[in-house]
């Protein structure tokens, strides 16, 4: 049994580590994540990662495990900023305003699919120019949902969260783990 993480993100290979699981293979699965004309942010999400997870190759006992996290201010879905006028766009918007980060976690083996969604509520304080621009020459933005990582510099924006702060890093630890147990996969193997 391999476990295979679906994503390319470090965050996610990061979290995993906390709990003591690392993948034997990383194959981020090449999908179109555009949003379906009038598709509401929490299916979306759940949609996307599921695609993921149908979309990575593995052999019948392996577990794949893949994530989306999608930022959304009411039903606006906020990707991916394409450049940094979207990003500033982004970062305006959601500036002295509560908006959601929802995580939809994936589990595969062979064709049981488990699936979860973890919603949390974010405050970010509104920007001075002189923020926006500093955060915005830094490039931290860049590949990701809503133009901000909470880990990273951003964190100084946010002074207000309620939900999981690994969800809103982008996954889950508590749910993913209770994922992963069910679906077989040794957690706790070398710390009993």
């Amino acid at each position: 049994m391999r476990l295979i993480l679906g994503s390319a993100s470090p965050r996610r290979r990061e979290l995993l580590a906390q709990i003591g699981v690392v993948p034997d293979a990383v194959l981020p699965p090449d999908i179109n994540e555009d949003p379906a004309r009038g598709e509401l942010p929490r299916p979306y999400c759940a949609r996307i990662a599921r695609e993921k997870a149908l979309a990575v190759c593995a052999g019948t006992d392996d577990i794949v495990l893949c994530a989306d996290t999608t930022v959304a201010l009411g039903r606006r879905i906020m990707g991916k900023p394409a450049d940094a006028g979207e990003a500033a766009a982004f970062l305006l918007a959601l500036g002295g305003r509560r908006h959601s980060v929802i995580t939809a976690v994936v589990v595969r083996k062979g064709d049981k699919i488990w699936s979860r969604e973890v919603v949390s509520a974010v405050k970010m304080k509104r920007l001075s120019d002189m923020e926006l621009n500093a955060y915005l020459a830094s490039n931290d933005w860049q590949g990701k949902a809503g133009g901000y990582g909470i880990q990273g510099l951003a964190g100084a924006f946010i002074p207000w969260i309620s939900g999981s702060f690994t969800a809103i890093m982008g996954l889950p630890v508590a749910e993913t783990a209770a994922m992963l147990a069910t679906a077989g996969y040794p957690l706790w193997k070398e710390m009993a």
